[in-house]
């Protein structure tokens, strides 16, 4: 199993706009084979072409995350919203088409909590299931779109915090086996899979081959190596499902403990972080690469 690993923008810059554009180069020099961006949106100060160019220059892929917000959220109770949530997953896929990207992951559900101020509602069975028959009607209309330009959406369980939807691998399954389409798979990140998984082993043995799309991040979003992740029987669950995609770190700094600090958002470095990074992708592929020829 060859599995190429990647960094998430957010680790350099953000927003990443064209003169963050040298990130690609030094993205490539420290040794990985991808780079996950957020969905260029209109507004931003990023050319996608340019992306592409360097990219292809470079040897290195991309992957794209969507930006989903309660405007654009295909489960809202609110036609508009599910509306916008479709027009944008549409968007996505021609964002992908234009930085040459082949996977879209991320919650394409759009109801996000904490990050967007909304407590969580008591929602009666007849709205739970409402909700989730929208969520499931409005992918089968964009997944094949995806499908017939040679990508793919992952969909992403997030933690119980972040969204009401989808919070575990067994309710993508459930979507995805539903949708039923080669245009959407199974999105999984070890961050949100330690707070709602019984075993995270076990979740991606049951994913499969519908996963599309791997994060690997530790318990407390620290570089590799710093929690108490078991890489170990991780890549042994990867390399079991036959797993070849795409393993992507997404660290944020925890090197700040000062009291009432907002943990949860994004701090630009304020150190260089090259050697962490090279460490944490040392770690995980040879968690892979021992997964391999010890199976």
């Amino acid at each position: 199993m060859k599995n190429p690993v990647g960094i998430i923008s957010m680790q350099y810059i953000r927003p990443f706009t064209n003169a963050a554009l040298p990130c690609l180069k030094k993205t490539r020099e420290l040794g990985f084979d991808f780079i996950e961006l957020l969905v260029p949106e209109p507004e931003d100060d990023l050319d996608p072409a340019e992306v592409r160019r360097i990219c292809e220059g470079e040897g290195l892929d991309v992957v794209l995350a969507a930006r989903v917000n309660l405007q654009r959220s295909i489960a809202s109770e609110d036609a508009a919203n599910r509306q916008g949530g479709i027009d944008y997953l549409k968007f996505c896929v021609e964002a992908a088409e234009k930085v040459g990207a082949k996977i879209i992951g991320g919650p394409l559900y759009g109801e996000p909590l904490v990050f967007a101020g909304r407590p969580p509602y008591p929602w009666t069975a007849d709205q739970i299931a409402t909700r989730a028959k929208r969520t499931i009607d409005s992918l089968a209309e964009v997944a094949p779109l995806a499908a017939a330009a040679g990508q793919v959406f992952g969909l992403e369980p997030l933690n119980r915090f972040e969204t009401d939807i989808v919070n575990t691998t067994s309710q993508a399954i459930e979507i995805v086996d539903a949708v039923d389409n080669p245009g959407l798979g199974v999105m999984l990140d070890t961050f949100h899979m330690n707070m709602e998984e019984r075993s995270i082993p076990g979740a991606i043995r049951a994913a499969g081959d519908r996963l599309v799309h791997f994060q690997a991040n530790e318990n407390h979003r620290g570089f590799p190596g710093t929690g108490n992740m078991d890489w170990t029987a991780i890549s042994r669950a990867l390399h079991q499902v036959g797993y070849t995609g795409p393993v992507s770190l997404e660290p944020f700094r925890r090197e700040d403990d000062r009291i009432a600090l907002p943990i949860a958002h994004w701090r630009a470095p304020h150190e260089n972080e090259d050697d962490k990074l090279r460490a944490g992708l040392a770690l995980i592929r040879s968690a892979l690469t021992f997964a391999e020829v010890n199976h």
